[in-house]
């Protein structure tokens, strides 16, 4: 049976450190048409402010995923469909890569693995929170880019490569060259969507685009833009 992904164009990713615009509700983001929604966020996170966002989305009818960036905050809420677990494959340590994952599959009660999923992330902006947090090194060209997600797929068998720029809109030709370098896996693009255009453009190469900062920044109108964008792609 494939994965959910494999039929997904957008995804919207709430961080659960971070306000909405005035007057939006976590409903309304459900609203807009995008086919999941993924909680998490690289500082300020804990269970606390995960289980608010999870349980302020789970009567909205759109799959939701928990992306933790620790070990201590995983929640255990029906409302998930399951768990996407980022490793950074150009991560300046070999902790992001394996080391913290060692931690994860310690977790009390353990991971409950039918929902668990990892997601190899290829991080591009070197001004990002989750560059300096990983030591990523993002000075990679095409081919670099190309020959990680080649890694990913053929290598260690990962379903979803993720290409971050994390605030700032990317490089085409890298993403073009990503998506050229994926066959099985699912190509995820996330990093300065803003508009209409802009989700059009990386949705032309990369199978979802991920929308993160653009809804708690704009709120519903824009996100919606960005869901007909990569429907549209």
């Amino acid at each position: 049976m494939s994965p959910p992904w494999d039929d997904w164009n957008h995804v919207l990713k709430i961080d659960p450190d971070k306000e909405l615009p005035p007057g939006t509700t976590y409903g309304d983001l459900c609203a807009t048409g995008t086919d999941a929604i993924e909680v998490g966020g690289t500082m300020g996170i804990t269970e606390a402010n995960m289980e608010a966002v999870v349980e302020a989305c789970s009567e909205h009818g759109v799959p939701l995923y928990q992306e933790p960036s620790s070990p201590d905050v995983v929640i255990d809420n029906e409302a998930l469909e399951g768990y996407l677990i980022p490793t950074v494959f150009n991560a300046g340590s070999p902790f992001w890569i394996t080391g913290a994952h060692k931690e994860w599959v310690r977790i009390d009660n353990g991971l409950d693995w039918e929902r668990t999923a990892t997601e190899a992330y290829i991080v591009m902006n070197p001004d990002a929170d989750v560059a300096t947090y990983t030591e990523a090194d993002c000075d990679l060209d095409a081919d670099e880019v190309a020959a990680y997600a080649t890694v990913a797929e053929r290598m260690f068998g990962q379903e979803i490569v993720y290409l971050e720029y994390s605030g700032t809109l990317g490089d085409e030709e890298i993403v073009a060259a990503a998506s050229d370098a994926t066959d099985e896996a699912t190509l995820f693009y996330g990093g300065g969507i803003h508009d209409y255009e802009s989700a059009y453009s990386m949705a032309r190469y990369a199978d979802v685009i991920v929308v993160g900062d653009l809804g708690h920044d704009e709120g519903v109108d824009a996100v919606r833009e960005t869901v007909e964008a990569a429907s549209d792609s």
